[in-house]
């Protein structure tokens, strides 16, 4: 890839919030890579597929307000009690935060990184470019879940 964000790595802060503004949040460690997912769960929770990136850390600001769903024996998905914003996905053993690119203040830093559960994905859109594309067997190996 020739793009300034895989030049630059990891993107050291950045801000963002739901679409209402009660949850605000700052992640750090940013990886500028956006993955997108392909997954049933993913698409029906969302409607579609998810962009995301994985972070170091993240802190909240009106985490109160945040309504967590656990999706799997491994992970739980936030949202927003009040606007229904999608968050974040977290993998719970290594409690491990991946943070939907939309909230994100500013998502221009974000490039695309690949894409995940392609076996499952619908022949009714595709994302064009050369980039990573792992089927769900593959991505839940790298994970350490097979």
């Amino acid at each position: 890839m020739t793009d300034t964000a895989s030049a630059a790595g990891p993107i050291p802060s950045a801000t963002g919030s739901c679409l209402c503004g009660a949850v605000r949040f700052t992640a750090t460690e940013i990886d500028p890579h956006m993955h997108v997912c392909h997954c049933g769960m993913c698409r029906r929770h969302a409607g579609g597929p998810t962009m995301s990136v994985s972070v170091g850390g993240v802190t909240f600001q009106g985490a109160e307000n945040i309504l967590r769903y656990q999706s799997s024996d491994y992970a739980e998905r936030g949202t927003c009690r009040k606007c229904g914003g999608h968050l974040f996905y977290r993998l719970t053993g290594p409690d491990h935060y991946i943070m939907s690119t939309g909230p994100f203040d500013d998502q221009s830093q974000f490039v695309m990184g690949g894409e995940i559960y392609i076996d499952n994905k619908p022949g009714s859109y595709a994302f064009a470019g050369d980039h990573t594309r792992e089927t769900e067997a593959e991505f839940l190996k790298r994970i350490g879940v097979l």
